[in-house]
């Protein structure tokens, strides 16, 4: 069949109360304009975030029940520590609450004053974790990967010379090397498996750790599988245990590509750098057999790893973004192609040619689209990166608005929904006015600044 439907039925249901657009509007000035203030029962269709937001499955409710609460040693994670190294086979399996949890503890031992730690590109709390260590991130993104219109199919690849030259340069600085999959700052754009091993050994032959961010795995596998030579005929399972058996470590946030609406965790194969993550972890987080979880959430993310590599989900979940570019695209709306893994993203420097990158022209987007339609996205630009250690401005890359669709939890109508809501806001983007940041914080600012229409 041509149709791909989703691989599930309904069983319970969440009431989404309807707004007007002077109410959106009234709303979203009360929240200075900013996305992340607005109150999700004023938001209809939400997609700031695919993290944590999804809905789980019937196992995984079921699993819940099974949680074993036990301060230390508790059954609950040993099935967790089982279905984390059945797929990622790392010796030491540190949970924590959320992934920019392992981020800070990793930084922690890391990072520090003149480190440099590079990646494809790094995400807002990846970058937040290691600039508050003292540490410098450092983006190595292929030329493909900065171009919206390229059709490359791995755009989230580390561009590898870049990278030896850099270790080169600066080696006796860089701890260690990351890999983000799939890239999200990118555009969601997956990283081919021969990219990932070609880093790892750029990385161990300087004598560098090289640790994955692998939130979304199962993604970035599945796009390994369609699109990689040789890759077609083998399991998702095995792809995914050789994306990270090249690795020395990995950060993890569960919330995405392991169902779990919340969790993390850091894997390592040193023995002397778990010994000082689990150190940390008491301090901050929690005894290292839970790491700041509950055993109830221990067991939906084990879970949850059994079910994120199905094929048929992973069909699902890609071709539902593949079909809103290609809606859009054919409205002549300038989207990142060819479609990423979990979000759909409209560059809106190409748009808004007009507009100053410093009256962040994917904000304004992001703004019009919520009062029109009720929709929440994200800006991933210059508000989320264009703000400077040293405190100065600077334009981001891109100018993106990030849709991010929570797994398993909208159907094929609220996509079309919003197809229709950026066919109506192509009819104002002419009246955009950026934005100015009347209030900020020194560090991710995007997430509490405030701002006034210009």
């Amino acid at each position: 069949m041509k149709t791909i439907i989703e691989p599930f039925r309904i069983k319970s249901v969440e009431p989404i109360r309807m707004t007007t657009r002077a109410e959106r509007e009234e709303k979203l000035a009360a929240a200075r304009y900013n996305l992340f203030a607005l109150k999700s029962r004023d938001v209809l269709i939400d997609l700031l975030t695919d993290s944590g937001t999804g809905a789980m499955s019937a196992r995984q409710w079921a699993a819940v029940m099974n949680g074993d609460e036990s301060y230390a040693g508790s059954p609950s994670f040993d099935r967790f520590k089982t279905a984390v190294q059945n797929l990622m086979p790392f010796d030491h399996i540190i949970p924590t609450h959320q992934g920019r949890a392992a981020e800070a503890i990793l930084m922690s031992i890391l990072g520090g004053p003149g480190r440099k730690i590079p990646s494809n590109t790094h995400f807002d709390t990846t970058r937040g974790n290691i600039e508050a260590s003292g540490a410098e991130a450092i983006d190595l993104i292929i030329p493909e990967g900065r171009d919206s219109q390229s059709l490359h199919p791995f755009k989230g690849n580390m561009d590898l010379a870049a990278l030896e030259s850099l270790l080169t340069e600066h080696g006796d600085a860089v701890p260690a090397v990351m890999i983000t999959i799939t890239n999200n700052a990118g555009g969601g754009q997956p990283v081919s498996l021969e990219n990932i091993q070609a880093a790892s050994k750029l990385a161990r032959r300087h004598g560098k750790l090289f640790i994955v961010d692998g939130c979304r795995f199962a993604e970035n596998a599945w796009f390994i599988k369609q699109r990689e030579p040789g890759q077609f005929e083998r399991t998702i399972t095995d792809i995914v245990r050789d994306c990270f058996a090249c690795a020395d470590g990995m950060t993890m946030s569960a919330k995405k590509d392991a169902f779990g609406n919340i969790g993390g965790w850091l894997a390592l194969n040193d023995d002397d750098l778990a010994e000082q993550a689990r150190v940390k972890l008491i301090q901050t987080e929690g005894f290292p057999t839970y790491g700041g979880l509950a055993g109830r959430d221990l067991e939906a993310l084990a879970e949850g790893l059994a079910e994120i590599i199905d094929e048929s989900y992973l069909r699902y979940r890609i071709r539902t973004n593949e079909y809103i570019v290609e809606q859009l695209d054919a409205m002549d709306i300038p989207v990142v192609k060819p479609a990423g893994g979990h979000a759909v993203f409209v560059d809106a420097k190409r748009w808004l040619p007009g507009m100053n990158p410093l009256d962040y022209p994917a904000h304004a987007v992001a703004c019009r689209l919520y009062e029109i339609a009720g929709i929440r996205s994200c800006e991933i630009g210059s508000v989320m990166f264009g703000r400077q250690t040293d405190g100065s401005e600077k334009p981001a890359a891109m100018e993106l608005v990030r849709l991010a669709f929570p797994r398993r939890t909208y159907t094929q109508s609220h996509a079309d929904y919003v197809i229709e809501a950026f066919a109506e806001l192509k009819d104002e983007i002419t009246s955009l006015r950026g934005f100015t940041i009347t209030n900020e914080p020194k560090q991710m600012r995007h997430f509490t600044c405030a701002f006034e229409r210009q």
